[in-house]
C-alpha cells in the first residue's frame, strides 16, 4: 500500500496510508483526515516532494 505524506491545516506533517480520490481533480487537493498528532479531523493536503527534500 502505497502511503502519502500530507499536512493538516494546523501545519502537522505526517503519513496516510491512503489519501481517498487523489486522482479526482476536479474535488481539489484538500481531503479531511484525523490528524495523529492533534486527534481531530482536519482538512489536509498532499505535501510536494520538492518541499521535503528543502528541509
Amino acid at each position: 500500500m502505497e502511503r502519502t505524506v500530507v499536512r493538516c491545516a494546523e501545519g502537522h506533517v505526517f503519513t496516510a496510508a491512503s489519501f481517498p480520490m487523489q486522482k479526482a481533480e476536479r474535488l481539489g487537493p484538500g481531503r479531511l483526515m484525523r490528524c495523529p498528532r492533534c486527534a481531530r479531523l482536519r482538512s489536509v493536503v498532499p505535501v510536494p516532494a520538492g518541499v521535503l527534500q528543502k528541509q
